[in-house]
């Protein structure tokens, strides 16, 4: 039989670039308005009206994703797993495009403000690509473990540790904001936070996935 899910995952790879194709252009205008010599910390002061706007783009992107992932699947764990792939793939894409738009960013270890929901998010460019290439791994995983005819699930003590990963991530990310928030440059990034989120969420993929091949073997 023919898997699906590959099928899906072409074209919403397909969306993903053209939808990176649509939010990077829309960087670049902003970046000539705020940033003619380029993008550079610390940070223009935007207007409330243009910041209130330009936070509400970025909930869209997500509401956009979302909304793709749930017309593929009815089944939650299949959507979150095309939501992950689209993320990825988008984030990785938005990327691909500046360089090719502005040739930015000069490297990967380039800091770049990253998002504004809650509150702001920042760090080399290498660290959402890697981020990224670990969300398309895990949503790849996941879908195939789903055509195996395998129901992809998590045990009640297993949440906490799922929970974790995106958690760390999210602080590896945000630990800069106040003085971001100030008009200052970032300092540091804490690498050691975002590797330990990889490697739980690596390790908490394997054990789930370990565990459902076991089970499915005794049925």
């Amino acid at each position: 039989m023919k898997k699906a899910y590959i099928n899906n995952l072409f074209w919403l790879g397909f969306f993903a670039i053209w939808m990176a194709y649509l939010e990077s252009s829309i960087v670049v205008y902003l970046r000539a308005l705020y940033y003619p010599d380029g993008f550079a910390f610390p940070i223009k002061f935007i207007p409330n009206n243009i910041a209130i706007i330009e936070i509400g783009r970025e909930a869209a992107t997500v509401f956009m994703m979302l909304a793709i992932s749930f017309l593929l699947s009815k089944r939650g764990w299949v959507r979150t797993a095309y939501f992950m792939f689209c993320f990825g793939a988008w984030d990785i894409w938005y990327y691909i495009w500046l360089k090719i738009f502005l040739n930015w960013p000069p490297s990967l270890f380039t800091w770049d403000l990253l998002f504004l929901i809650p509150i702001a998010w920042s760090g080399p460019v290498w660290a959402p690509v890697l981020v990224s290439i670990s969300l398309i791994f895990g949503a790849v995983v996941i879908l195939k473990i789903d055509h195996m005819g395998i129901h992809f699930h998590l045990l009640r003590n297993e949440w906490l540790a799922f929970l974790t990963a995106p958690l760390l991530i999210f602080i590896s990310f945000v630990l800069e904001a106040p003085r971001i928030m100030k008009f200052a440059e970032p300092k540091f990034f804490h690498w050691e936070i975002l590797i330990l989120a990889e490697i739980v969420g690596f390790l908490m993929l394997a054990h789930v996935v370990k565990r459902l091949k076991k089970q499915s073997d005794k049925i």
